[in-house]
Order: C-alpha cells, then sequence, then structure tokens
C-alpha cells in the first residue's frame, strides 16, 4: 500500500498551492488550501491562487495550522531548535508565506522550514509535521485538516448515453479474458518456480561475491574485478580530487563510463552504502551527471558514472575553448540542477562541494554537475539534518558559514556558484585571491568576490564590465546578459546568507535576462 501512498510526493501532481491526499478506493486527489480556489477549472496542474492579496504587511495576518500536511521544498531557510514563537517570528521578519515545524526524535529537537513558495503539498496521517498557513486575521477557518476532504473533480456533470445489447455465447472479449488468465497463470507460475530456485542455490543472498545484482533502482552493483577490468587495471586517470581518483573505462556492454575510486576509510557496511547509492541513483535531471552503478566489495568503494566527452569546466577554462554563449548556457544549465537538488529533488540533498572541477560538459557543452551525492556517501555519520560536524569543500569556493560556525543550508551552495560564474567570467582563480599591490609596494592578496565589487564600484557604469571579462572569450557577447549575470554571482557571494538568492530564483533571473 506504500507504493500507492507515495504517489502523491510524485512532484507537480496537483500544483502550485494545492494539497494531494491518497483515497485507497480512488487513488490520489488535489484540493485546494482554505482561502485559496482552483487557478483552472480544466486542469489541477495549475493549481491554486489565493483569494486574498499577498502582502509583507504581517500585522493583518494570521497562522492557521494544518497538521500531519507538507509543502516539500522552497525554504528560505530551515532553523533548528526554535521554538513555534520564535520560528513565526522568523517567518513574518522574511515575508514567507507559510512555515512547516516538525519534530525529529532521533536529534530530540525541532525543525522550522521557512517557505517562499507552496509546491508538491501532500497530506496523510502518518506524517508527523504541521503547515502553519498565513492567512487575513478577518479568513475565518475552524475545521481541524483531518476533515478537508480532497477532490480533484470539477462540477460538471453529462450523461452519457449507453445501450445494452444481451448476448448469447462467448465474444471474442471473453476468449481474450480466458487467454490472457491462463497466461497470467503461468507466468506466476514460472516466477515463483525461478524465486524457489534463487533460495535454494543461495544466489540471491550471496549476490554481491558472484557478479552482480540489479539494485531497486534500476542501476548496477559492479564487483571489483569487472571495474578493474573495464579500466584496464585503472590506467587512465581523467580526474583527480579529495575524495578520490577518477579513471576511464569501458564497461561490458561497451558502453564509456567514469570510475571513482573513492579514498575513504570504510566505516560503512555493504548494505548501507547500497541504501546511500541507491537514493542518488533516484536523483535524475538533465543537468546533473548520470550515476550508472556502484561497487561495495571489501574495502573498495567506487562509483559508475557517465563518461563526459568535453571534460570539467576547469579544464575548459584553462584551454580557452569557451565562447560567451557557452560559458552563459553553463551558468544556466548549473543552475537548474543545483536547483533540482534543493528544492525539487525527493531527497534533500546539499553538494558541499561546487566548483569547476565538479561541473563537467557534454559533447555539446552541456553542464552537468557531479559529485553531488558524496556528502551522503563519505559523511553518513557526521551529517545531522541540516548540518555537518566536519568542513567540506574547496578552498576560495566555500562559504562565511564554515568559518563562523553557522548552519549550514542551502545557501552554501550557493556561494560557491557565485564563485564559479566570476570565475568563468573573469578566468581568475579564486584559490589564493587576485594579487593587488598597495601604494606602499607591498603585495597583498584580495578574495575574487571583493575584487569584482570593487572594479564594479570603483569603476565608470560603461566600462565595469569590459575591465573584468576573460579576454580569451571575446567581445562578442551580449552586455545586457552579461551585467545580469555578474550582477547575479555578486548576491550569491553574499556575506550574509539571507541576503542570497534562491537556486530558482537565480534561474529565473538568468533566464528573464534572455527572453
Amino acid at each position: 500500500m506504500a507504493s500507492y501512498v507515495n504517489s502523491c510526493r510524485i512532484h507537480g501532481i496537483c500544483g502550485p498551492k494545492s494539497i494531494c491526499s491518497y483515497d485507497p478506493s480512488s487513488g490520489p486527489k488535489c484540493s485546494c488550501l482554505p482561502g485559496f480556489k482552483m487557478k483552472n477549472q480544466a486542469d489541477w496542474k495549475d493549481g491554486c491562487e489565493p483569494e486574498f492579496n499577498l502582502s509583507c504587511d504581517n500585522h493583518d495576518f494570521k497562522f492557521v495550522q494544518f497538521h500531519h500536511t507538507n509543502f516539500f521544498g522552497y525554504h528560505y531557510d530551515i532553523l533548528r531548535n526554535h521554538t513555534l514563537e520564535e520560528c513565526a517570528k522568523a517567518c513574518l521578519k522574511l515575508c514567507c508565506i507559510a512555515f512547516q515545524y516538525r519534530y525529529f526524535p532521533k536529534d530530540g529537537a525541532y525543525r522550522c522550514y521557512q517557505k517562499w513558495e507552496l509546491r508538491n503539498g501532500y497530506h496523510y496521517p502518518s506524517y508527523n509535521g504541521t503547515l502553519y498557513l498565513k492567512l487575513p486575521k478577518s479568513f475565518q477557518y475552524n475545521k481541524p485538516v483531518e476533515g478537508l476532504k480532497l477532490n480533484c473533480s470539477i462540477n460538471q456533470t453529462k450523461q452519457l448515453e449507453r445501450a445494452y445489447h444481451k448476448r448469447t455465447g462467448y465474444g471474442s472479449l471473453e476468449i481474450l479474458i480466458w487467454c490472457a488468465s491462463v497466461i497470467g497463470l503461468l507466468e506466476l507460475i514460472c516466477v515463483i518456480l525461478v524465486f524457489s530456485f534463487l533460495y535454494k542455490t543461495g544466489i540471491s543472498s550471496n549476490a554481491s561475491t558472484r557478479g552482480y545484482h540489479a539494485a531497486a533502482t534500476g542501476f548496477k552493483q559492479f564487483t571489483y574485478a569487472e571495474l578493474k577490468t573495464a579500466t584496464r587495471g585503472f590506467s587512465e586517470e581523467i580526474g583527480r580530487g579529495g575524495c578520490g581518483v577518477v579513471y576511464k573505462g569501458v564497461l561490458s556492454d561497451q558502453r564509456i563510463a567514469a570510475i571513482k575510486v573513492l579514498n575513504i576509510e570504510v566505516n560503512q557496511a555493504e548494505e548501507e552504502f547500497l541504501a546511500e547509492a541507491s537514493t542518488i541513483g533516484r536523483v535524475n535531471h538533465m543537468n546533473l551527471i548520470e550515476m550508472w552503478g556502484y561497487c561495495a566489495e571489501g574495502k573498495h568503494r567506487l562509483l559508475v558514472y557517465e563518461y563526459m566527452e568535453n571534460g570539467s569546466l576547469a579544464r575548459n577554462l584553462m584551454s580557452n575553448s569557451l565562447d560567451w554563449k557557452k560559458r552563459f548556457d553553463i551558468a544556466v544549465g548549473t543552475a537548474k540542477g543545483l536547483a533540482y537538488l534543493h528544492e525539487e529533488c525527493l531527497e534533500w540533498v546539499l553538494h558541499c562541494d561546487v566548483k569547476p572541477q565538479n561541473i563537467l560538459l557534454d559533447s555539446n557543452y552541456q553542464p552537468k554537475v557531479a559529485d553531488f551525492g558524496l556528502s551522503k556517501l563519505l559523511n553518513r555519520d557526521n551529517l545531522k539534518g541540516p548540518s555537518f560536524s566536519k568542513i567540506r569543500g574547496t578552498r576560495g569556493y566555500m562559504a562565511p558559514e564554515w568559518v563562523y560556525n553557522l548552519p549550514i543550508t542551502s545557501k552554501l551552495d550557493i556561494y560557491s556558484y557565485g564563485i564559479v560564474i566570476l570565475e568563468m567570467v573573469t578566468r581568475r582563480n579564486p584559490t589564493n585571491g587576485i594579487p593587488a599591490v598597495e601604494t606602499s609596494g607591498e603585495i597583498w592578496h584580495q578574495k575574487l568576490e571583493a575584487w569584482v565589487k570593487g572594479k564594479k564600484n570603483g569603476a565608470a557604469a560603461t566600462s565595469w564590465v569590459e575591465e573584468l571579462i576573460d579576454p580569451a572569450m571575446g567581445y562578442d557577447y551580449d552586455r545586457n546578459k552579461m551585467e545580469n549575470l555578474l550582477e547575479v554571482a555578486i548576491k550569491c557571494t553574499e556575506a550574509e546568507r539571507h541576503a542570497r538568492p534562491s537556486m530558482s530564483k537565480i534561474v529565473q533571473l538568468l533566464q528573464s535576462a534572455t527572453q
């Protein structure tokens, strides 16, 4: 039954500002929240719209609670150990439209999720969180949420003409039904016999040592010997990072793959690694690298990805192979991939190491974010909700939150994304800072974002962009789009994390410049 109930977790099934509930007799149903109405009477995918004016005037609004109801993603921030009153005040300060308040027994703490958009809503009794919706004080609503009847039907009826004819004997329909029943019975018997054979021979319980077996998500569990053969003894290295070395390989089905050998101490059982790898394998987006499988055998931990013909963004920046259009498309595509991880993915994922080396380019120079699941795979014991007990990332791309021990949220990746964009436009590496000379002749190093802001504030309004761009990119570019891209990157690198836009907002800002 759980798989059917989870049909309400399909994103966008009921549209924005509407909620989904599962009815065992008829499946998922949609409904508008109190104070909202259906936007398009012909299609629930358009969701609902408010019957009142949304504003930031907090004196005219109140919070109404709905138990067992959640809207997934689209958080301004995630606050831990906040009281309900503190959560409400923080929400009003940010002009959010609702907040989620939930207790986590494992942590023994409450978490507050402040919403700037209501999407992917669902309601079911087993969910232990509560949604607090901002409604006008004049709005009267006294029903408990459990009494809310979800109905996807439209108030339109049409009488269908039906004629029933008495027939004798068996027609073609009855024959097809009998045939299908017999075939189905034979298939069932075959399945039972196969599983019985597998159980008796022990194949199903020892698959990891006798070849491979398909994980529940459809990707493959490889043996170490298979991957060693595929890479010709790990002979062709194509990338290297703090988490491991990447080799090019050819799988048995002739697919070219990138195989990453993780440099980690084995502190996870094979079953735990499989669970985490399966989670990553369910993530699917055109701007995220596709994972084909993994190996968790003895001390070995390897991940198998699709191979990207044009390598990393870092390599292409060094080789001067990217013109203006390619760089702008890479900026937009990378933002879309990260927005999916932060706000749409069924498993809330933080990348924690956004940098040019982790943005790969396919044969058409379309970007795909890589290594986005390593924070889960490598820090299973250190990951506690939205906080990490161990610093992750690369110097030059790391947000100030790490230094000041602030809560780690999606704004961490947004800061790193901003640095990547500045590096992509200027081709200035942020790792060691930008050399500068004071009047005394002393050379010091300035952070990339500070250098860009200084150029913007110190140069004439018509020339600051020209002073920043990489000459190798050429000057055949759209100045308005370039200026907009730099403005977005500057917003992303604000020291105050609340001042940084969300990834979906970044996508919106970049795409608005193309219209």
